[in-house]
């Protein structure tokens, strides 16, 4: 069965296309280590929670948008075995492709597939 990698940013929405550009350039080195999708989607309607929210568990600023994405795979092996490819080739490095956004308030995890309709 499929397996998917899921993952929530805040971008700085001046960073827009940036990151849009970043995106793509990724997604082509995902897909040719064998993802078989990937989805960006720029938040439009995600309100501020009093207990959670993705803006919380980001940690959004005002001046920054929440981004929700996925990588769909097609099994766990090749998500594992793809991903150490990605993670060691030079197009994806900060000093080819540097993130338009902290790195370190993004949310993620894989993620069995149990409904896909």
């Amino acid at each position: 069965m499929s397996y998917v990698d899921g993952f929530v940013v805040a971008v700085p929405t001046a960073n827009k296309e940036a990151y849009r550009q970043h995106a793509e350039s990724a997604a082509a080195v995902f897909k040719e280590h064998g993802a078989i999708k990937l989805v960006e989607c720029w938040g439009d309607d995600v309100p501020e929670g009093k207990v959670t929210s993705f803006p919380m568990a980001v940690k959004c600023k005002p001046e920054e948008t929440v981004v929700f994405s996925w990588i769909i795979w097609p099994s766990r092996q090749v998500r594992d075995s793809g991903m150490q490819k990605v993670m060691a080739d030079p197009r994806v490095q900060p000093d080819q492709n540097p993130m338009p956004f902290d790195g370190q308030r993004m949310i993620y995890g894989g993620f069995e597939m149990l409904v896909d309709q």
